[in-house]
């Protein structure tokens, strides 16, 4: 459990997180009023029937569980010369979520700080007050450093991607084909679309990678194949206009380059937002 402290008026006083919201430590502002009484403090303010109906009201806006009977019980005893209510004997009688009793390492009774804030103006209105102010400084101090996390991580996403996304270009966009390489006859269809898309043969490719099991096809990532099958598609329909190999090879590279581009920053994108949305 993370414990922080602020210090208001030379008095420390515990903050912890219970359930995503903040509870402040009664016991370390009854120390304030009487260091060496601040259990007899707490009784002491908890036996006002003004304090019952505060918290028991607390509890019935916040708490489905609260037994409201238990609580009409103690208002109707407040006042009394004989009644005494600790924090542990509300808690266990009412279902209380407002106030808890904490042992061990972060010891003692702690308040939801709407309670907290009330018990402070019980003892001193002064005191509340600079209560109030410090720990709204805690909480904007929180904020800023979500802030600048949040802007971090934002940049760092933004570099990352830019990074990754130029890394990506220079392995798989296809080179744009030089005239000497557009000109060049050959063999196969196949090797002509190797040449659109990777910007060399088969050939070539296995001299460039000896120990490289499968050929350049079988190496080739998700977004080469759906470019590979399209130029397929779109290579047949050319020939079918008689269209000449060195301007088909042109047009299926100027297409091969402008799909990898859309294809690769739609992907990225897609990892970015799914990144943003899990967090």
């Amino acid at each position: 459990m993370k414990k922080i402290t602020i210090t208001v008026k030379d008095s420390i006083i515990t903050i912890i997180k219970i359930n995503e919201s903040d509870y402040i430590s009664l016991t370390d502002i009854a120390k304030y009023k009487d260091p060496e009484r601040s259990d007899y403090i707490l009784q002491n303010w908890m036996r006002n029937r003004s304090t019952i109906e505060f918290i028991g009201l607390w509890e019935i806006l916040h708490n489905n569980n609260f037994n409201s009977i238990e609580f009409d019980g103690f208002k109707n005893q407040a006042g009394s010369n004989t009644f005494s209510l600790t924090p542990k004997r509300w808690i266990a009688y009412t279902n209380a979520i407002g106030i808890v009793s904490k042992s061990g390492r972060y010891g003692g009774t702690f308040a939801h700080r709407d309670i907290a804030f009330e018990f402070a103006s019980w003892i001193s209105s002064e005191f509340k007050l600079y209560l109030i102010k410090e720990f709204q400084r805690l909480k904007q101090d929180e904020n800023d450093r979500l802030k600048l996390e949040w802007n971090f991580q934002r940049a760092l996403a933004k570099i990352n991607y830019r990074i990754h996304t130029d890394a990506i270009k220079e392995k798989i966009i296809p080179p744009e084909l030089s005239k000497q390489q557009i000109n060049c006859v050959y063999a196969t269809e196949a090797d002509m679309l190797n040449m659109a898309l990777f910007g060399i043969t088969a050939k070539q490719w296995r001299e460039a990678n000896p120990g490289t099991e499968g050929n350049i096809r079988d190496n080739a990532s998700i977004e080469q194949l759906v470019v590979l099958s399209n130029l397929e598609s779109i290579n047949s329909m050319l020939i079918h206009q008689d269209i000449a190999q060195p301007v088909r090879l042109q047009q299926l590279n100027a297409i091969a380059i402008i799909q990898m581009k859309s294809l690769i920053i739609n992907s990225e994108l897609k990892k970015l937002k799914g990144d943003k949305d899990n967090d």
